[in-house]
């Protein structure tokens, strides 16, 4: 019989076991927190990078060329963006329109848009069609690297232009209303890229909205020429 208080076998070899066990399982529970602090850490900082890079995407980089004009602030009062095409060229190319709100006279207005356009490496283009037709106010075209611009400042309409699709609101019938002076300016800049505006490329010498074309043309003269009979 064994004396009183001697453990058993069984209990002298179950303590270090669970001892070992826990020690296990504690390992474990730290190997699985650091995997978590990780994985954490990995999500976040990828993450940040993610989402400047959907915006930059997002953002088309003419348009902060734009907001970059030194223009006064009373020549960008209110600015309404409008984007149309593929940036790569797929189907069609990029078409960028701005709309500004300018708050003085359509003269200064251009005279300070001109200005900042040179100022940031733009370059006044000479070109036909540009207005494509007879327009009130001043209209000038320009070209920097790859890229083509119209300016058109003009006074602005009692009638304000559609924004985000939504239809401009009519003016009511009412007398005064319509005595109302419109003031300030209205200003549109329409950027294109230099390969898909079409004035980059040759011109016909005749408008062909005017004249058309043929597409099957008449050959007045033989372009042979009269045979030269062969002496017999």
């Amino acid at each position: 019989m064994r004396p009183a208080g001697q453990a058993a076998p069984d209990d002298e070899s179950g303590a270090p076991g669970a001892r070992s066990e826990l020690r296990r399982q504690l390992r474990e529970r730290r190997r699985l927190r650091a995997a978590v602090l990780v994985l954490v850490s990995v999500v976040l900082l990828g993450a940040v990078p993610l989402f400047f890079g959907i915006r930059t995407l997002s953002r088309d980089p003419v348009f902060d060329n734009l907001d970059q004009l030194n223009v006064p602030g009373w020549a960008a009062a209110k600015t309404v963006d409008e984007v149309s095409g593929s940036r790569w060229c797929l189907l069609d190319c990029r078409l960028r329109e701005r709309t500004v709100t300018s708050e003085k006279s359509p003269e200064e207005t251009a005279g300070v848009y001109e200005s900042a356009l040179r100022e940031d490496g733009w370059q006044p283009w000479k070109v036909s069609r540009c207005p494509e037709q007879e327009t009130k106010g001043s209209y000038t075209c320009w070209r920097r690297d790859e890229l083509t611009l119209d300016l058109w400042v003009r006074e602005p309409t009692c009638v304000p232009p559609p924004v985000d699709g939504e239809p401009a609101v009519v003016p009511s019938g009412d007398p005064s209303a319509a005595a109302t002076k419109c003031t300030g300016s209205l200003v549109s800049v329409k950027v294109r890229n230099a390969i898909d505006d079409e004035r980059t490329r040759p011109q016909p010498s005749t408008d062909p909205s005017l004249t058309g074309e043929d597409p099957f043309p008449t050959v007045s003269a033989d372009p042979l020429g009269e045979l030269t009979p062969s002496p017999s």
